[in-house]
């Protein structure tokens, strides 16, 4: 139940952080991709949200998004080395632990994170995933890897009225990387990531046309 509890309360954060315009600031905008940040409540971080358009229908981009062991997702985000399945809590809710890879030309070193992540849909077709870190039996800390801390996070895949062949992305980041990373390093990486993280996905959606 806990972990129910603890999915249902990041859907409602992120839902309302969909719709709460108040506070953004542009950090990065290339090839109609615009992320934005502000000071996170969670943390002593800031929240990033991207914005861009993808040529394709919801389901398609979800198929692509979806956080499952050897799913597509593995293949092209560059952030994800491996999602691993800890525990299916309910049809909708899971727990997983995800590896990324170093970045920033090696200044990061290599992270794991392990979330609950509930795949929700709006009655208007809007497909989010939402996820926040937590703790479980199954999933102590690993040597080699910095665990990390994801605090409400995730994607809405939401329809375009009178475009069904395209899908308004949003993405919500809100990472404590861990580690004693300096403060430029991290507010430089998010932002660049982000934007690549919208040409990758863009990428694999057309070559799945």
């Amino acid at each position: 139940m806990e972990f129910q509890e603890t999915a249902n309360t990041v859907a409602d954060n992120l839902f309302s952080y969909s719709k709460d315009q108040s506070g953004w600031k542009v950090c990065k905008k290339s090839n109609d991709v615009v992320v934005y940040w502000r000071p996170s409540t969670e943390f002593p971080g800031n929240v990033y949200k991207g914005e861009g358009v993808i040529n394709a229908c919801p389901e398609k981009v979800w198929e692509c998004l979806k956080p499952e062991p050897n799913g597509i997702r593995v293949k092209w985000d560059s952030n994800v080395k491996k999602f691993e399945l800890l525990e299916q809590v309910t049809e909708d809710i899971s727990v997983c632990r995800t590896v990324t890879p170093s970045a920033a030309m090696g200044i990061i070193s290599p992270r794991d994170f392990v979330d609950v992540i509930l795949v929700k849909q709006y009655e208007d077709g809007t497909i989010t995933s939402n996820a926040t870190h937590v703790e479980h039996p199954g999933c102590s800390p690993q040597a080699g890897y910095v665990r990390g801390l994801n605090h409400p996070c995730g994607c809405f895949c939401a329809p375009i009225p009178g475009e069904p062949g395209k899908t308004q992305l949003f993405a919500f980041f809100q990472t404590d990387l861990g580690g004693l990373l300096p403060r430029s390093v991290v507010d430089s990486f998010f932002p660049s990531s982000m934007t690549e993280f919208y040409n990758n996905l863009k990428k694999v959606v057309k070559s799945l046309k």
